[in-house]
């Protein structure tokens, strides 16, 4: 099936989100938990967290338009830190329903049951059980104009992970952890598996003629 720039224009709005959402493939599955000057967490599923750099350790995630409130970006930036916490298995269908609006003094933490947890005096909450848990420090944002979203930029502070998937060479074994992707808004999928290949330099050339 092919679809022209005009074609998706002229689809209907929720079929037109679902494709556009789920065709840029598998991505990162995460929640993250901040906490307001008043002292309420807040915990949300995000899909858009991705590696920026590993000198500093930095990474990078899409916030929509603040025209309407968004508690995750009001905590980030009256406090300054937030956390990072990788959705597994057990807890999917929790980490689904924080995308979910509820009031500012509402923390999603009471509705679903999730169970927040604190380390080294870091004063965002942490999702226990969580196999990845990353405390970061706000360093930046960038207003993407094209469509009217922030760009959050963060270094890693603190990073947390479960000793059993953790390999000699730093790689983390996620399929161990079982931990989830999304595919769109709200398909998730759990990796079987991983293949891992060398460092990969130019073949010679000359050799293969």
């Amino acid at each position: 099936m092919h679809f022209t720039r005009e074609n998706i224009n002229d689809l209907e709005k929720i079929k037109k989100i679902n494709l556009i959402n789920s065709c840029s493939g598998y991505k990162s599955a995460n929640l993250i938990g901040s906490v307001s000057k008043d002292g309420i967490t807040n915990v949300a599923v995000f899909s858009s967290i991705t590696h920026l750099g590993s000198n500093p350790p930095t990474l990078g995630f899409i916030l929509r338009p603040t025209t309407v409130p968004r508690d995750t970006y009001k905590n980030i930036k009256e406090s300054g830190v937030f956390t990072i916490n990788h959705i597994h298995e057990e807890i999917i269908k929790e980490a689904h329903h924080t995308s979910a609006k509820y009031k500012e003094e509402i923390s999603e933490f009471d509705i679903t049951g999730l169970v927040p947890e604190y380390h080294n005096k870091c004063i965002a909450p942490f999702v226990k059980g969580s196999p990845v848990q990353m405390e970061m420090k706000f360093i930046e944002e960038y207003h993407i104009k094209s469509n009217n979203v922030i760009h959050i930029i963060a270094e890693i502070k603190n990073l947390y992970v479960k000793d059993e998937i953790i390999q000699d060479d730093g790689f983390l074994n996620l399929s161990k952890a079982k931990v989830a992707a999304i595919n769109g808004l709200d398909a998730y999928a759990i990796a079987k598996n991983n293949t891992r290949f060398e460092y990969q330099r130019p073949k010679n050339i000359n050799s293969m003629k």
